[in-house]
């Protein structure tokens, strides 16, 4: 009986052992993929991004969910941004990152070349000064060194007169091997337009410009990017308007939107993985 109880045990300890191996193969694993981590923002931008526990971020939401930013990067042992990417100065955009500022080392900023009078943007130039940073304010394209991903952001060329700080938006593209993702800001229609006439790539995945709200130049956009997958970061009140979701379907794409929780893209150079 003594030997059969001692059987047992050392295969439950062989068990153990084996499930603890393929739990650090599987972190490990998922560490060396290029990670885009949405969060549960509703109507505002919060992306993080990461390969290799290196990280940046796209746009920090609004001032509310600045606690909840810090708290997940806290949580990850996440200590330092590489790069912060301010597309453009609307409040839920730049809405909490003089608290990301004030509290995470940050590497680089980049940023719209059209400035707000608001609070926010107040708040955000003076976490700047305070951490002697200056930011880098994006004309044309300007390429990021991060790890072995192709990163662009593209910043307009010129001051657009309608809708002037949606158009400054900055357009972010990453290269992940194979695969490629596509993040707009909140670019209306005449921003998109620019981008078109220079644009001759296809991608896997977009961040849908302006929260999912239907702009005349999506159909345009959606057929020349041929993109698979999408995010709309929309609430229940704004965005993911419905003549847009006709579009996506239109163009067979499988979409998600923020307003039903946060989103994890995994892509290991091949293959794109979806969770929320």
């Amino acid at each position: 009986m003594a030997k059969q109880t001692r059987i047992l045990l050392l295969f439950l300890l062989l068990t153990i052992l084996l499930l603890f191996v393929i739990y650090q193969n599987t972190v490990k694993n998922d560490d060396n993929k290029f990670k885009i981590y949405f969060f549960n923002a509703g109507k505002a931008d919060a992306i993080l991004l990461s390969k290799n526990k290196k990280y940046f971020m796209i746009d920090t939401g609004e001032a509310s969910l600045g606690n909840e930013i810090l708290s997940y990067l806290k949580s990850n042992h996440i200590d330092k941004l590489e790069y912060l990417i301010i597309t453009h100065f609307d409040k839920d955009h730049v809405g909490s990152a003089s608290q990301i500022i004030n509290n995470i080392e940050i590497g680089k900023v980049l940023q719209s070349n059209v400035p707000k009078d608001s609070e926010f943007y107040d708040n955000y130039i003076d976490a700047l000064n305070k951490k002697s940073i200056e930011p880098v304010m994006v004309n044309g394209d300007y390429k990021l060194s991060f790890d072995d991903l192709g990163i662009i952001v593209n910043g307009p060329s010129k001051i657009y007169d309608k809708n002037e700080s949606n158009n400054a938006s900055l357009i972010v593209k990453v290269i992940n091997g194979d695969n490629k993702f596509l993040f707009m800001g909140d670019s209306e229609n005449d921003r998109i337009r620019d981008f078109l006439t220079s644009n001759n790539e296809t991608y896997d995945f977009i961040k849908m410009p302006y929260h999912g709200r239907y702009l005349k130049e999506l159909d345009n956009l959606l057929e020349s990017i041929n993109a698979k997958y999408a995010v709309m970061t929309c609430s229940n009140n704004e965005g993911c308007e419905e003549d847009t979701i006709s579009l996506l379907n239109k163009h067979n794409i499988s979409y998600y939107a923020t307003k039903k929780g946060s989103i994890t893209i995994l892509s290991d150079g091949r293959t794109i993985k979806i969770k929320q």
